[in-house]
């Protein structure tokens, strides 16, 4: 059927459901994707997420699916202009049917976010708001969940040790991040696909943390691209820009050349505690959402729980050429400390955060490649990597205890398991320069937007001033460890050989 306005060249192809659905294999690969069909055949084996989850959505409206995860300006890059079909015919597609509970939650609607006291508030509020997809991908971590959940713990068997007869009637918790003033001592951690929670994504995040000049490391996935999320950035706004190492170089070294052009980033955040993905099991529940989304590792294109290499249904799943597709690729198992850091010191002037230090061992080497690396962020990625590695509190123990020496030749933060103040005063007591929150922010996102993820430093500021007075601090720098005791958690921590005079001539002779 044809819809015509006064012209040939605005006619458009007005296609039906049915039609549209019976191309719904490798050979033959439509989609609808904002009311459009669009012949992605060609495309199928390029797709950086592989093939499967193309193929998965093949004949159908894809839009829900595609629009969460993929930055704005993506389609028009990826695809060529004839590979638009025409229209869908929407009194063709088939309705929707909402449950009960979801016409429910449709009338009550978010809850006010002054009633929302503290993140697991925002955490259960967020649950009951967004898809089960998104609540599956963010909640989402490694095996058990042991890591993920002793990250917070961890912190409760850590005691404060509050001072009487102190002045606390100010508080100031402005502090440096490589030596850019920040209003807060947290920072936003690399988050994927922040428009799964809602459309203001990341762009959102961003001005949240602006209004409370906090920092903001964007992710290396992030389902808006960084040009959009700086956008409206202050002029003293802090951003980072987090580094998966793509297998084909060429693509990395297209975006650091891109980030370049970008003042507001002020560092490269360089990830390395995921060089594979670890197994989610809520994840890959839920049609394996998270592994489909295209940020999988290159050396894993199927779930965590198989062996096989091979994508299915015959199509091979690859890079495509582009700047926009180098965001979705893969990253690179095979980065060293001889091969790595030389290879980024020819393609950004950057500061370098190395990201994902769990052992006081990796602390010392990356201070001897100071001034290159200025800062390390102690993280175990959240518990969705390795389970049952430490929490950043037991490296942060480690550190002081076998190589405090690194605290004055880099800035180390870390990042996993802050749910309060009290959480945020205790890292900074251990020797941390800040700390990072990663899925609060999506909460934050998915009960209220850009005002959602507010609400969730305004809660930490508070609550880290309340602590902060409490303990008669007035100012960050003040805090040390003669504000906390640890005694209950330096039994579990690492207790072995420092081994860091054989560490250092090893490294030394590898440089």
């Amino acid at each position: 059927m044809l819809n015509s306005d006064s012209s040939l060249e605005s006619y458009i192809l007005l296609l039906t459901e049915s039609v549209v659905s019976k191309h719904n294999k490798a050979e033959s690969c439509w989609v609808v994707l904002y009311g459009n069909i669009y012949d992605v055949t060609d495309f199928v084996p390029q797709h950086p997420g592989g093939a499967k989850i193309i193929l998965q959505l093949a004949g159908k409206d894809a839009t829900e699916e595609y629009d969460p995860v993929h930055p704005p300006g993506t389609l028009e890059e990826t695809l060529k202009p004839e590979s638009k079909l025409g229209a869908i015919d929407p009194e063709t597609l088939p309705k929707e049917e909402k449950s009960s509970a979801e016409i429910n939650e449709e009338d009550t609607g978010p809850p006010p976010l002054d009633e929302l006291l503290n993140l697991d508030d925002i955490e259960a509020a967020a649950t009951k708001l967004i898809s089960q997809k998104a609540w599956a991908y963010y909640y989402s971590a490694g095996d058990d969940l042991i890591s993920k959940a002793y990250n917070n713990t961890v912190y409760r068997s850590i005691l404060l040790r509050p001072r009487i007869f102190v002045d606390c009637t100010e508080c100031d918790t402005s502090t440096t991040l490589l030596s850019h003033k920040v209003s807060l001592p947290i920072y936003v951690s690399p988050a994927a696909m922040a428009r799964l929670a809602h459309p203001d994504g990341e762009a959102g995040i961003a001005r949240a943390s602006h209004t409370f000049g906090a920092a903001h490391i964007i992710s290396n996935n992030a389902s808006q691209t960084p040009e959009q999320i700086v956008a409206d950035a202050g002029p003293d706004q802090v951003f980072g820009w987090q580094l998966y190492v793509q297998t084909d170089r060429r693509k990395s070294e297209a975006m650091l050349a891109r980030i370049a052009k970008l003042p507001a980033i002020k560092f490269v955040c360089l990830t390395l505690d995921a060089p594979v993905p670890g197994k989610r099991e809520h994840d890959e529940r839920t049609k394996n959402v998270g592994s489909n989304l295209p940020l999988r590792s290159s050396v894993q294109e199927d779930s965590a729980a198989s062996t096989t290499r091979e994508p299915r249904n015959g199509a091979k799943a690859g890079g495509g050429g582009g700047v926009g597709l180098a965001l979705f690729a893969g990253t690179a198992p095979d980065l060293t400390w001889k091969t790595t850091l030389p290879w980024l010191a020819r393609h950004t002037k950057l500061p370098i955060v190395l990201k994902g230090l769990q052992t006081h061992e990796d602390a010392y080497i990356a201070s001897l490649h100071a001034p290159q690396v200025r800062g390390i962020i102690l993280s175990n990625h959240g518990g969705r990597a390795m389970d049952t590695a430490p929490p950043a509190v037991h490296t942060l123990i480690e550190i002081r205890k076998y190589c405090p020496e690194v605290f004055s030749r880099l800035e180390v933060m870390v990042d996993g398991g802050i749910r309060r103040g009290t959480d945020v005063v205790k890292a900074l007591c251990l020797g941390a320069k800040a700390v990072g929150i990663g899925r609060a922010p999506l909460w934050g996102l998915g009960v209220g937007g850009e005002k959602g993820v507010e609400r969730v430093l305004e809660i930490l500021k508070a609550e880290t001033e309340t602590a902060m007075r409490l303990l008669g601090v007035e100012k960050i720098e003040q805090l040390g460890p003669n504000h906390i005791n640890t005694r209950a958690v330096e039994r579990d921590v690492y207790d072995g050989p420092a081994g860091l005079d054989k560490l250092s001539l090893w490294v030394n002779a590898k440089l």
